[in-house]
């Protein structure tokens, strides 16, 4: 058994854990929680098991309870694939983290790619990739562009809306099984793995790819997934052609300073913030639009769509 394995291994603990989530399910957290902590008495070291109990505990209204089960987690697996680091710091325990961790990022998409895309357009009423093609369209009077970079590509939705202005299309995401559907839908020339936390040198963005290669990069609904977005603007910033296109989205952070965590544990930016950073590296605003870009627990979540350029 490894740490990060969502059985425990123990046949009688798995089964508590069964009847633990129904009663969860079912409204009745505390005593998910105390069937949980029965079935962590049999396998101590079961990492998941110990995030499924901080859950409980939380929604039990027992927050100390959810941290030291979460601060567990964590003690059983430092590389953190559950995102329990996320969740300490949405509840106070610890300070915002700037980056998720590159492999709970991993796992989440990994363990989404089937259900993605049914679940974003059909049940969520996903807009991202249209709306963010469509600013594209407006403020280039429908240009064609060489070479197009998608970093976060995912199954190729956005892709598919602009495949049919670029002659080389290329995509990077850090979920195989995301690349695997994005491959399957034959849109891509050619696609690869990249971590856009890790410096552009580490990120598997360049490596036998030339730098300055793209006049359009995009970054559909991606970087609220990375919170401090320094990294991945230098990233772009290499990527990038002179007069090159940077065309992406963010969760809008509102009246909110810089970029925060929210419950969802993605990162929401403020307009200043993204006005800043892109100025740090040198590129120039071309167009900003908010909009509504889905929604989530029958809420409009509304994000700001961004088309900046690099200057010659």
């Amino acid at each position: 058994m490894t740490l990060n394995q969502l059985s425990s291994g123990d046949l009688i603990a798995d089964r508590r854990a069964d009847y633990a989530k129904m009663l969860a399910e079912a409204g009745e957290p505390e005593s998910a929680a105390d069937l949980m902590v029965q079935a962590l008495e049999r396998v101590p070291d079961w990492a998941a098991g110990w995030f499924r109990l901080a859950d409980y505990e939380e929604k039990s209204g027992r927050k100390e309870a959810a941290i030291d089960a979460l601060r567990k987690t964590l003690s059983l697996n430092p590389k953190d694939i559950f995102g329990a680091g996320l969740k300490l710091a949405l509840l106070g325990a610890t300070e915002m983290p700037e980056q998720p961790p590159s492999l709970y990022v991993e796992r989440l998409f990994d363990d989404y790619a089937d259900r993605f895309d049914h679940a974003l357009v059909e049940k969520l009423d996903y807009t991202v990739p249209d709306k963010l093609a469509a600013l594209i369209e407006r403020s280039t009077a429908g240009a064609h562009f060489e070479h197009v970079v998608d970093l976060g590509c995912g199954t190729g939705l956005f892709g598919e809306r602009i495949r049919g202005r670029a002659a080389f299309l290329e995509g990077f995401d850090i979920s195989a099984n995301m690349l695997l559907k994005a491959e399957a839908k034959a849109v891509y020339d050619r696609l690869a793995r990249a971590d856009l936390s890790l410096p552009p040198e580490q990120s598997g963005v360049f490596g036998n790819f030339a730098a300055a290669r793209a006049d359009l990069v995009s970054a559909a609904d991606v970087l609220m997934y990375l919170g401090n977005l320094d990294g991945v603007a230098g990233i772009v910033g290499e990527l990038l052609s002179s007069q090159g296109l940077f065309a992406f989205s963010v969760e809008d952070a509102g009246a909110a300073d810089g970029f925060v965590l929210r419950p969802s544990l993605r990162y929401a930016h403020s307009e200043t913030y993204i006005r800043d950073l892109l100025a740090l590296h040198g590129l120039d605003m071309v167009a900003v639009e908010r909009t509504v870009i889905r929604m989530d627990a029958g809420q409009p979540i509304t994000g700001i769509l961004f088309l900046a350029r690099k200057p010659a």
